[in-house]
């Protein structure tokens, strides 16, 4: 299938264009119609599936129809996601399959002052994406209000759980129009995925493109069997590899990370922790 195939407006599919994207993954063609079509969606999907399009590609295009372009932008959807890293990356591909639509939105999230996402907050957007934290203090000092909101999405929902956010989200329910369409995606999907979900959708769709915690397809996986004396060579082995361009280690201590980046930094290795 290809993007032009699916009921999408010309601005989209020439933003899709410009990105050089033609065919669709398989949570973005499985989703995108159920949205547009004002589903409830319940979707299992592994980070790199293209999962971020899916949901953001067919709410900008509900907020386009919705939209009658006079006056300030009201709030009509609302994103929510557990960090900054990504409601960061989430607002920079908004940014590009909106680009030819009259579509506002903005960023809000914690460690930074908030001065800059407050001035956007008053001139209007129609796309907030958010996390827990931010929003809820923005709401109390009355700069967000949400009962305009038509499209909810909770984005990484078991991260959001695992990050102890469950609080946060259950008061953000509470503060929602209950006439609203629902979105609700998560990596994995236990009991309390689960039960959280059922208090967010009403008679979802559901969508599972791959298995639960199993690996997307565009990554490869290989496991080297070591010891703990050998781990530091056997890592300088690996970063021979003239193919690497840029690595990323995990490391279960902050010392740990410390002592890695140290022997590689005396291995001519460019290293920073």
């Amino acid at each position: 299938m290809k993007f032009d195939e699916l009921p999408l407006i010309a601005p989209i599919l020439r933003a899709l264009q410009d990105k050089k994207y033609t065919e669709p993954t398989a949570i973005q063609e499985k989703a995108i119609p159920l949205i547009l079509e004002q589903n409830d969606v319940l979707g299992s999907a592994q980070t790199g599936t293209g999962k971020t399009a899916a949901f953001a590609i067919p709410i900008i295009q509900r907020i386009h129809k919705m939209e009658s372009g006079g006056g300030k932008p009201q709030l009509l959807s609302l994103i929510v996601t557990p960090t900054r890293e990504l409601a960061i990356q989430i607002d920079d591909n908004i940014r590009l399959y909106s680009k030819y639509t009259n579509l506002k939105h903005a960023v809000i999230f914690g460690g930074v002052k908030q001065g800059q996402q407050v001035d956007k907050l008053k001139r209007g957007v129609h796309l907030l994406v958010a996390t827990p934290g931010r929003l809820l203090d923005l709401i109390d000092q009355g700069y967000i209000r949400l009962s305009d909101v038509k499209i909810f999405v909770l984005d990484e929902a078991d991260r959001m759980l695992d990050m102890g956010f469950v609080n946060d989200v259950k008061k953000l329910l509470k503060l929602l129009p209950s006439q609203r369409q629902s979105l609700f995606f998560s990596a994995t999907m236990p009991k309390s995925i689960l039960s959280l979900a059922n208090e967010i959708l009403t008679n979802p769709k559901k969508i599972e493109v791959n298995p639960v915690s199993s690996t997307a397809e565009t990554i490869q996986q290989f496991l080297f069997y070591t010891n703990r004396t050998d781990k530091k060579k056997l890592l300088l082995h690996i970063l021979t590899d003239q193919k690497i361009d840029q690595v990323l280690v995990f490391s279960r201590t902050k010392h740990g990370a410390d002592r890695i980046a140290r022997d590689l930094h005396k291995n001519r290795i460019s290293t920073a922790a």
